[in-house]
């Protein structure tokens, strides 16, 4: 290894020579160079390297070779200034260049998988322009024939940089050919051969084509220096057929053909577009990109076109949501983005949008639907002065109350979620209606919704607001009513599911000492049937921290002790009392001491294949405890996880 990181290093020493020779590098920093570059090659030539040593390196290199082209530039403004020469080009000016991207190979080569590598590699070759861009393209096309996104970059680089249009088109059917369900390919194809029509239109332009004439003599000298400073434009599909033909093109042949490309461009929208539609036939997204590029585009014909679009939308996807939600915001226009509702045309595309919804519910009667119908209606509708803004519609009805009337619809067709649902009940509350939203809620968490967790959550968040805002003193009754709302909801679902409405009701009732015992029992009993949590929300450690926080460590430890005593507590319980009494000991407690040793033993007495529990308690025992209780630690846990023990480093253990 070292005789091969010797001869890199001796293959730099006409490039560091040529460094020092012309002033771009004192002595001492090519020492600091060599020395760097020796310990970025060592690491390189270890029998596993990591991906990140090769990008130290390559950016290492890449601010070095920024370093010296600035002071290239600063020494070739002094010899200016003196009236010598041009400073001229030598091998330190494409070594660091070669370097990179010899590096690039290398972690290529090694992580060929790794896309965002390959991408930066094609990025540094087409902002240096080297030549190696179109090797490594054909690299990355190689390893990765399944990635749309290469096969879009090569084909832009052909027909931007390289100006290969047949090169690029070839590229693209490969693209097509290799991943045909990608819309992204389909859309990026047809941009491409758009944008390449345009470019000939261009040309026709500037060769006075569009006046009847091909003539040169109706080009004046501003238009002949255009013409010739912009020969990138002037590309043919056959460029020799296009000359045969100039020369014997008429006046009333040129009129003829005047809207060619347009009808060409079309031909090819056509032909692209039933293509697509056969590889993706139930792809809605590549319907509406190919509409956006057709309506940005001049083609022949274009009205026919969109016609053909909207048909075939309309017959695959008659059924679906997302289809009439796109149409009817289609319709509606620039309305979301001007909220302009008091013009008569913005009221007019409000409306249209409104039928094109009231179709669609009839059609596709699903809650999906009416998400989409309801937020569109307050989208549009929008908000003045903090309130809902309210106008009168055609058919005479207030905007508000239309949008009312649409979730009493959904609730009528059976299409009301639990989503739809909690729209509807916050929908009334942001309108003031307080009461009728709790009526709402009553009735909706009485009938399909009983063990709706999120509804349950507005419900009572309303009960507890409305008793609060009555009277800042809580009587019995209202105490009373409100732990059966809690208590009817808690002990139907499992305390998993129910994380808002524990937390919500162990707040209220923190100090109400008798509804909050009464929660604890609860929470035994629910506790005791499922089972502790060990990912996510823990009951039992949330009721402990509230106790130790309201009535001090004592009253923390019996709850936790009728915790632990329960069938399966969970290794999150135990870890949140070996936290609590770790913090007590450290303050130079004794009895915590002995308590969280205590702790550790009974987790371990059912969780002693958890490698991170025996590392939490050696390391207990090396701050807190002694070396003998730490080493005896450490032997029973190698004793005990046997398979495992490869995890326990020397570091952790």
């Amino acid at each position: 290894m070292a005789d091969v990181v010797q001869y890199k290093l001796e293959r730099m020493v006409r490039e560091l020579d040529d460094l020092e020779r012309r002033n771009l590098f004192t002595k001492s920093e090519i020492s600091e160079i060599v020395k760097q570059r020796r310990k970025f090659e060592y690491r390189l030539k270890r029998p596993s390297p990591l991906k990140q040593d090769y990008l130290n390196y390559i950016e290492y290199e890449k601010n070095l070779d920024k370093l010296r082209f600035l002071r290239r530039k600063a020494v070739s403004r002094e010899l200016k200034k003196n009236g010598n020469q041009r400073m001229k080009k030598s091998v330190s000016d494409y070594s660091g260049v070669s370097r990179i991207i010899e590096i690039y190979k290398l972690v290529t080569n090694r992580f060929k998988g790794d896309l965002e590598i390959w991408f930066q590699f094609l990025e540094f070759c087409r902002i240096k322009k080297n030549g190696h861009l179109k090797k490594a393209l054909a690299q990355v096309v190689r390893f990765h024939p399944k990635v749309p996104g290469v096969w879009i970059y090569a084909a832009a680089w052909e027909f931007d940089t390289n100006l290969n249009v047949a090169a690029a088109r070839a590229l693209m059917h490969a693209g097509l050919r290799a991943c045909p369900t990608s819309v992204d390919l389909w859309v990026e194809y047809i941009r491409m051969e758009l944008t390449y029509l345009n470019k000939l239109k261009a040309r026709k332009v500037a060769l006075g084509e569009d006046e009847g004439t091909l003539s040169r003599e109706h080009l004046d000298p501003a238009d002949e220096q255009w013409r010739d400073e912009n020969k990138e434009l002037f590309m043919a599909l056959n460029d020799h057929k296009e000359k045969d033909e100039a020369s014997n093109i008429t006046n009333g042949e040129v009129e003829k053909k005047s809207d060619l490309f347009g009808e060409q461009g079309l031909s090819i929208l056509q032909t692209v577009y039933s293509n697509a539609v056969k590889a993706l036939p139930s792809d809605f997204s590549l319907r509406t990109r190919m509409l956006e590029i057709l309506e940005a585009t001049e083609l022949a014909h274009s009205e026919e076109m969109k016609k053909k679009i909207l048909n075939d939308m309309k017959r695959d996807f008659l059924k679906e949501s997302e289809y009439w939600d796109w149409l009817a915001r289609s319709e509606a226009g620039q309305l979301l983005k001007t909220h302009g509702m008091s013009e008569d045309i913005s009221l007019h595309k409000l409306e249209k949008a409104i039928q094109i919804y009231e179709e669609a519910v009839e059609i596709v009667p699903s809650h999906m639907m009416f998400i989409h119908y309801t937020k569109f209606l307050v989208d549009a509708i929008g908000q003045q002065n903090g309130k809902m803004r309210s106008f009168t519609l055609a058919n005479g009805v207030d905007s508000i109350s239309h949008i009312l009337m649409v979730y009493e619809k959904a609730e009528r067709m059976g299409c009301l979620t639990e989503d739809l649902a909690c729209q509807y009940v916050s929908f009334l509350m942001e309108l003031g209606k307080s009461d009728e939203a709790r009526k709402l809620a009553v009735r909706l968490c009485s009938g399909k919704f009983l063990d709706a967790v999120h509804l349950w959550n507005l419900r009572l968040s309303m009960e507890i607001r409305c008793i609060t805002e009555k009277s800042p003193s809580l009587s019995k009754t209202d105490l009373s009513v409100v732990f059966e709302l809690f208590k009817s909801i808690l002990m139907r679902i499992s305390v998993s599911k129910a994380q808002s409405l524990w937390l919500m009701a162990l707040k209220f009732f923190a100090n109400q000492r008798r509804y909050f015992d009464k929660l604890v029992e609860i929470s035994l009993g629910l506790l005791a049937k499922y089972g502790g949590s060990d990912d996510g929300f823990c009951l039992s450690s949330s009721i402990v921290n509230i106790c130790l926080q309201k009535d001090g460590i004592q009253s923390a430890r019996e709850i936790y002790k009728r915790y632990l005593a329960l069938p399966h507590p969970g290794l999150a319980l135990y870890r949140s009392c070996i936290e609590l009494e770790q913090n007590l000991a450290s303050a130079s407690s004794k009895p915590s001491l002995v308590e969280v040793q205590r702790l550790f033993e009974t987790a371990l007495a059912t969780y002693d294949q958890d490698v991170s529990l025996w590392q939490d308690y050696h390391n207990m025992e090396t701050k807190m405890g002694t070396s003998e209780a730490a080493a005896a630690v450490h032997w029973r846990a190698r004793k005990t996880l046997k398979d495992n023990a490869a995890l326990l480093t020397s570091q952790s253990l």
